[in-house]
């Protein structure tokens, strides 16, 4: 029986596998060779910045790296890994939180944690009244201060580095250290790579400045290896195929053009196995390098403008009434092509580690904050009414303060006789811009009498006006944030006289350098930008390569202005500079660029960081500014000069034109080098 049993069996089994192998045998054979393909990206070298005379700005600088890719490996494997890597590096433990150390004190110690669920805990789990979720929460609370300092400086060590390894994706390579990799470190990992799977030794890159500081709150920042992709934008960038570790332009010049600057990703496919192994990888692309910028800026100008504003602020900090001056702005422009030579900003600060005031790079400022500006805008004014038919050339008015009923008086800052428009710009007088609006608004003046407007949208036709130079618009600088300035909301008639002479809304030091180009090249607001090539990245690494792209002048819009208009305020301008009574002739006397320009004061109210010192009422400062282009005839230089909260009380230190002048004159010394 026994005997007649097992054969029986036998003979059943030899059958079975027998019909398997026949019927099934195809099938299983296709599954056992089956193999996947997985393509994976990896990041290349961000493109290079350089100025316009190919001086690198920002490049790349290689640094030791340590990755891991997972490549399917369990938890228990990861662990083990990171143990043995501990030993041959030093990780930083910084960013280790007390939860992560109760996650990592269960990892070690399974039983004991699994000992912190009460029977009756389980038996609630058993019916459904308690989750997985439930169950490890209660676990995690339940870990003691005591058993939490069990965990040893190197178990916090290989926490770290287990911490890296968990944040891969599964083929997607994670930076595990990239900061002060030492060669040592990357000689013992490199011996041990077999014990150390899924570890590799590579290069990573870093963004480096050649000079330093020098604009570099332009030039932006890129995202660090830990960070990955923004998490306001990731979205964004997972659509466009970036990984979510990858490193990234997260402000200003660096974001505007990551597209450029970020290049194509290299690909490598990786075939696996039915068990997930990899059994064969293969380059699909190689990958291409980001494409480079060529900037518009002149580095050697901007470092010069720097060290003008630097020496300028210091100076003015020695003077009366100066406790509120902390920062000053200069750009300057190509006004027939719109290309930034030279934006520098620079802002004085108090070290929180030193207690001392010091200075800081502050060039975003001269298009992300906005001042009132002064007399400056008294171009705009003019022309509008010609436009308005307000005035026509050779207007005369009186320049008599005008006194409207319950306001104090509204004046020049001197009695400067009858005047017509050019003279009027020559020596600045307020009086002349009042009649000008008042003529706009179609209103009446009489001594102490209320002023009305029967033209309702008086404030309107001027600020379209102002903003077709670029005052109180976006100018369209190729950089993000640009702010268009404050525009009062009041409407009352008084605000009006306050609007043309640049006291009441605010203004950019971006947008009075658009403003005062649009005057020097004949009237085209032409669109300022930073960027004035991209490029092809160079093949060998140190040439520069070929033009990819040309950025070509952009005409936003032509001033509706008579040629003779437009002549009639550049002469103004150039009686300014040029003549003996204009407001900067004290200052531009004897310059052989032939400059033409304008002058600007404005009383405002301080808002700046140590505005909570201050009550209710912030104390009153005086605001001053310059516009300027040289030559006068042919010019091909625009400038703006700003300087707020120059200072309070009586004692003008005249920052705006001693900045201005020494500025033009290293412009054109630069020139003839």
């Amino acid at each position: 029986m026994l005997f007649f049993s097992v054969f029986f069996l036998f003979s059943v089994l030899i059958l079975r596998l027998g019909f398997v192998q026949i019927v099934y045998g195809e099938n299983f054979k296709r599954d056992l060779e089956r193999k996947e393909d997985i393509t994976v990206s990896n990041p290349v070298p961000r493109g290079n910045i350089f100025d316009r005379n190919f001086h690198i700005i920002v490049d790349n600088v290689p640094k030791n790296a340590i990755t891991f890719t997972n490549e399917g490996y369990s938890q228990s494997d990861m662990l083990i890994t990171a143990q043995k890597l501990a030993k041959f590096i030093v990780k930083k433990t910084d960013m280790v939180t007390e939860r992560d150390k109760r996650d990592y004190w269960m990892i070690k110690n399974p039983k004991l944690a699994e000992a912190k669920i009460t029977d009756q805990e389980r038996a609630l789990y058993a019916n459904d009244k308690l989750t997985d979720m439930d169950l490890y929460k209660l676990k995690l609370n339940r870990i003691t201060a005591a058993e939490l300092n069990q965990l040893t400086n190197e178990d916090i060590e290989v926490l770290a580095i287990y911490q890296e390894f968990s944040k891969g994706v599964k083929f997607i390579p994670v930076m595990v250290k990239n900061e002060g990799v030492t060669d040592k470190e990357m000689a013992v990992v490199s011996e041990n790579l077999q014990s150390l799977p899924g570890v590799e030794t590579t290069t990573d890159w870093d963004r480096s400045y050649a000079f330093q500081n020098t604009l570099r709150s332009v030039l932006g920042n890129v995202t660090k290896s830990g960070e990955g992709l923004p998490a306001d934008q990731l979205e964004y960038y997972l659509a466009r195929g970036y990984s979510r570790n990858d490193r990234v332009g997260k402000s200003q010049l660096e974001m505007q053009y990551e597209d450029v600057l970020h290049g194509n990703k290299s690909k490598t496919k990786n075939i696996t196995d039915k068990a997930g192994n990899v059994i064969e990888t293969h380059t699909v692309f190689a990958g291409n390098k980001g494409k480079d910028l060529v900037l518009s800026i002149n580095m050697d100008l901007q470092m010069a403008v720097d060290k003008i504003i630097e020496e300028e602020l210091w100076s003015a900090k020695g003077k009366p009434g100066t406790r509120l001056t902390d920062r000053a702005y200069v750009v300057l422009m190509d006004p027939n092509t719109g290309e930034i030579l030279t934006m520098s900003g620079k802002k004085l600060v108090r070290d929180s580690k030193t207690g001392r005031t010091v200075m800081t790079d502050d060039a975003l400022g001269t298009f992300t904050t906005t001042y009132s500006v002064g007399s400056t805008v008294k171009g705009a004014t003019i022309l509008t009414g010609y436009k308005t038919g307000a005035i026509s050339p050779n207007t005369y008015f009186d320049d008599r303060g005008l006194k409207i009923k319950d306001t104090p008086l509204k004046k020049s800052y001197a009695y400067l006789g009858q005047l017509n428009e050019i003279n009027a710009l020559k020596k600045s007088s307020n009086v002349y811009m009042f009649h000008t609006a008042i003529r706009i608004g179609k209103g009446h003046y009489e001594y102490d009498k209320p002023l009305n407007f029967t033209n309702k949208m008086a404030f309107e036709t001027i600020r379209n006006s102002f903003a077709s130079f670029g005052l109180g618009t976006r100018t369209g600088i190729d950089l993000p944030n640009e702010q268009t300035g404050f525009k009062g909301q009041s409407k009352l008639p008084g605000y009006l006289l306050d609007l043309v002479i640049g006291q009441y809304d605010t203004y950019s030091a971006m947008q009075l350098a658009q403003y005062v180009s649009s005057i020097a090249n004949g009237g085209y607001r032409m669109q300022p930008h930073i960027v004035k090539q991209i490029r092809e990245p160079g093949r060998d690494g140190e040439n520069i390569g070929p033009v990819l792209k040309e950025i070509t002048p952009t005409v936003l819009n032509t001033i509706d202005a008579k040629k003779v208009w437009l002549k009639r305020v550049q002469l103004g301008f150039k009686k300014v500079m040029q003549e003996p009574g204009g407001t900067a002739y004290k200052f531009f006397k004897g310059a052989e660029y032939s400059p033409a320009g304008k002058t600007g004061t404005a009383e405002a109210f301080y808002d700046g960081p140590l505005r909570s010192h201050f009550g209710k009422e912030p104390p009153p400062v005086m605001n001053l500014s310059l516009i300027s282009y040289a030559p006068s005839s042919h010019p091909e230089v625009a400038m703006a000069v700003l300087v707020p909260w120059a200072y309070d009380g009586k004692d003008d230190n005249r920052a705006n034109l001693k900045i201005g002048r020494r500025v033009l004159d290293t412009y054109f010394k630069i020139k003839k080098k």
